[in-house]
């Protein structure tokens, strides 16, 4: 009777029959999920990032972190988010602290309030989008327009130009 050969093992190569799971990179910030089947009917907010792949009717607020509206999400409701992602469709007006994205196959039916946006060919907008500067460029100007009042054309000089 023939016998198959034993396999050889050494330090440097783990069985083949033996499982390894693979490393892969965590991501940085925790992400809630709301899956294909829930729906939720109220205000969803929180602190962390969340992927919305259901149906969400009410208000959302993530000022903080990053929503993403999945290819299967379907949200009636405000987003107030630092980022938000558009794969899905989205009826309700949003405002970023950041930055907007609206994917290809996204739809936003709504007005907009963002410092940055990025629509992709494809993509359908419907609504007003208004897009700000950052706060922190703002307030310089804001404060360098109050501090130095416009200077008024002398008295003299008026009377003068008026006589001529």
């Amino acid at each position: 009777m023939l016998q198959s050969p034993e396999p050889k093992y050494s330090p440097n190569t783990a069985p083949t029959n033996s499982y390894t799971p693979i490393k892969t990179a965590a991501p940085s910030l925790e992400q809630a999920t709301i899956g294909r089947t829930l729906v939720i009917k109220g205000e969803v907010s929180g602190a962390e990032a969340l992927y919305i792949d259901g149906r969400v009717e009410g208000t959302i607020s993530f000022p903080e972190s990053r929503v993403t509206i999945g290819r299967n999400g379907n949200v009636a409701a405000n987003v107030n988010a630092k980022e938000l992602v558009i794969m899905g469709k989205v009826q309700g007006n949003v405002e970023c602290a950041d930055r907007l994205d609206i994917r290809s196959e996204g739809v936003l039916a709504g007005d907009v309030i963002t410092h940055r946006i990025s629509v992709e060919e494809g993509a359908i907008l419907k609504g007003g989008v208004e897009v700000r500067t950052p706060e922190k460029k703002a307030q310089p100007q804001q404060q360098a327009k109050q501090e130095a009042p416009k200077p008024e054309p002398p008295k003299a000089m008026a009377a003068t130009a008026g006589s001529q």
